[in-house]
């Protein structure tokens, strides 16, 4: 059944931070600090505040891929509650004016990075590694890399927010995000029928930054919706999401900065490799 709205919007829209929903307490229509708040620095040059949402795992999967490669990259991991409004403070906007996880400082070079995967791509130039240097092999990695960000709002801000997070749940925002959300597996279910991995033979920061989203999905573990998405039929997309999420790398990276889930998964902060403890590592390789 359809539902009925009487709701006309206004002339010029005003913000009610009683609608917000489950976000009320952290989504407002205005930039900047909330609040004076610096933020902590360990004792190596880069610098990650972060959360383990899909987008904080990205960054924390390619810098434990980068220390497996053998790289210099080791780095300190600050846990950022966004639900307490930590993005809100000072010294976070000075790395990210636009206050969402991740925030990446390079205090080597001085360069603040922000946007996962400007993070991503700053980090491979950086290291020389996860990305291609033969240029149609780097176009292509570049197009499935800028695919996902331009595809995961759709998943997380379309389908999650309505199915999952919405005060009230509503059939046509549902529909749309979902059917998007099927197109786009699809999409990836066809490239992976013929590539091992999504560019194409070479693992890269296309792939970190895709299975946090997708291959969560694929494996019933985003939204609880995995049954009401079907997404056993992408058979592809589960084959691909079993090897990438499988690298004992990406399961370190998948650990830091986490507050949900059972606790041995659960790394608030990350200073160095010590911080996985002899359980955590006999588990995960």
């Amino acid at each position: 059944m359809t539902e009925t709205s009487k709701y006309v919007p206004p002339k010029v829209w005003t913000w009610d931070a009683k609608n917000g929903g489950e976000f009320a307490s952290i989504n407002r229509p205005i930039a900047g600090p909330t609040h004076d708040k610096e933020l902590p620095v360990g004792k190596h040059p880069l610098q990650l505040y972060s959360l383990a949402t899909p987008n904080g795992v990205k960054v924390t999967v390619m810098l434990e891929e980068l220390l497996a490669a053998g790289h210099d990259a080791e780095y300190d991991a600050w846990l950022i509650k966004i639900g307490d409004g930590d993005q809100f403070g000072s010294g976070f906007v000075d790395v990210n004016p636009n206050s969402k996880i991740p925030a990446l400082m390079d205090h080597g070079t001085g360069s603040r990075v922000f946007e996962s995967g400007a993070i991503l791509l700053y980090l491979a130039e950086k290291f020389g590694a996860f990305l291609p240097t033969d240029p149609a092999a780097r176009t292509e990695a570049m197009n499935w890399l800028f695919w996902l960000q331009g595809s995961a709002p759709y998943l997380g801000g379309g389908f999650g927010h309505f199915y999952a997070y919405a005060p009230e749940k509503f059939e046509y925002p549902i529909n749309r995000f979902a059917m998007e959300t099927k197109r786009q597996l699809d999409v990836l279910d066809r490239q992976l029928a013929d590539n091992r991995y999504l560019s194409g033979s070479d693992y890269t920061i296309a792939d970190m930054a895709t299975a946090p989203w997708y291959g969560r999905m694929v494996k019933g573990e985003g939204y609880d919706a995995g049954e009401f998405l079907d997404v056993g039929i992408y058979k592809n997309v589960i084959r691909w999401a079993d090897e990438v999420m499988s690298r004992p790398a990406f399961m370190r990276g998948a650990m830091v900065n986490r507050t949900s889930g059972p606790p041995e998964g659960q790394l608030h902060e990350r200073h160095d490799a010590g911080d996985f403890d002899t359980k955590t590592q006999d588990k995960i390789g």
